[in-house]
């Protein structure tokens, strides 16, 4: 277990812990996004939160993958990729900050802050330059957390999933020097 604040701790998600973040994301994805999609999300968690898909996750090199516990509840999952590059950024050195979800109860309170803040100074301390991300152009939230983080755009990309809406498909890649 890491701990981040007093009251934030990243633990690590084992092969053991699929059910667990499964029903975690039935609860958090679909508050945030179910309007993106005709099914209101379950295709989306039934693949990519899927045991097969979790344990293929789980087992690729250079990610780390953890549940978010705040005051000893799980709210959350996080995971970073190192070394994953961004198409375009031709900084050395880059990581990639993959999933950061939390639950809805708990915006507000610095907790993603905090994360983000963590992740950057773990990467600084692992020698890397910069940290990227893509976010949802719709959810502005997000992007504008990310951006008075520092974050600047890059490019986009564009999803492709059958079930999601054509309005919603737009997703911004985004980076920060360190």
């Amino acid at each position: 277990m890491i701990r981040v604040s007093e009251n934030i701790i990243l633990k690590p998600i084992l092969n053991s812990d699929t059910k667990t973040l499964f029903q975690l994301m039935k609860e958090i994805y679909p508050l945030a996004y179910s309007h993106f999609w005709e099914d209101k999300g379950a295709w989306y968690l039934n693949s990519q939160y899927s045991e097969k898909n979790i344990l293929k996750e789980l087992s690729q090199k250079n990610t780390d993958y953890y549940f978010v516990i705040y005051k000893n509840e799980i709210i959350g999952n996080f995971r970073i990729i190192w070394d994953a590059k961004l198409d375009g950024l031709s900084i050395k050195r880059q990581v990639k900050l993959h999933r950061l979800y939390l639950h809805q109860k708990i915006h507000g309170k610095g907790i993603g802050k905090q994360l983000v803040s963590w992740l950057e100074e773990k990467s600084k301390h692992k020698n890397y330059k910069a940290i990227w991300l893509d976010t949802m152009d719709t959810k502005l939230q997000a992007f504008e957390f990310y951006k008075n983080l520092g974050y600047q755009y890059q490019s986009h990309v564009f999803l492709n999933f059958e079930l999601m809406h054509d309005e919603v498909r737009k997703m911004s890649q985004v980076y920060k020097k360190l």
